[in-house]
């Protein structure tokens, strides 16, 4: 089922392009203390989830029948899914701080981005923007879309690499390494399931666990 007004085949690569040029400066400024990384991070991926149901009329139909179909499965699903991430990042934790000098100033630096916000502020945001707007846009509407342009593996692989590839901005390698193990994992959690329900249920829950309930700094 196509848009006839907003095929969202034409408009893959443009929002790519805006996505990039949307996060690339909230990663390169917040650094500098003067932005709220939890504000502008939101407004960014309303905007770009909100473009994404335009361009995609049957978006919110797919969503609506991933809803009603093995909830529960999916819940337990994402639930294993976060736990045996969570067990991969703790593994790396103890392996990268042993194994370069640069890993546990560039780990404590990923949790500057916190800034001067509560934790209640962070976990609401992550809870109803930042978690299911994350998936939405970057697998739900890209990867999907580039699967259907390339074929599943060549669109799964672009995919991660954008994802990746906008964290660059950052220039903290262990982030940079985090995004590329996230972005493998949920790609293929995607592409194995096929659903928003577990991918957004696991990357929410994922970023309340590793930035306030059991963070690695």
């Amino acid at each position: 089922m196509r848009s006839t007004l907003l095929p969202a085949e034409r408009l893959v690569w443009p929002l790519i392009l805006l996505g990039s040029a949307m996060f690339v400066p909230m990663f390169v400024l917040q650094s500098s203390g003067s932005f709220d990384f939890w504000w502008w991070m939101s407004v960014n991926l309303l905007i770009l989830v909100s473009l994404s149901f335009l361009a995609d009329r049957a978006y919110v139909a797919l969503l609506r029948d991933d809803l009603t179909g093995k909830v529960p499965e999916k819940i337990i699903i994402a639930l294993v899914s976060v736990i045996l991430l969570y067990g991969v990042f703790y593994a790396g934790n103890l392996l990268s701080r042993q194994w370069f000098s640069f890993a546990e100033d560039q780990i404590t630096g990923v949790y500057h981005f916190r800034g001067e916000a509560s934790s209640l502020r962070i976990v609401v945001l992550m809870a109803l923007v930042i978690g299911p707007g994350e998936e939405l846009f970057w697998r739900g509407f890209l990867q999907r879309h580039l699967s259907g342009k390339y074929g599943r593996i060549t669109g799964f692989l672009v995919s991660v690499a954008v994802y990746t590839g906008v964290h660059l901005a950052t220039g903290n390698l262990m982030l940079i390494m985090a995004a590329l193990i996230c972005g493998l994992f949920w790609g293929w959690l995607y592409q194995r399931y096929n659903s928003m329900l577990v991918n957004i249920l696991s990357h929410t829950l994922w970023d309340i666990v590793v930035f306030v309930v059991f963070p690695f700094s």
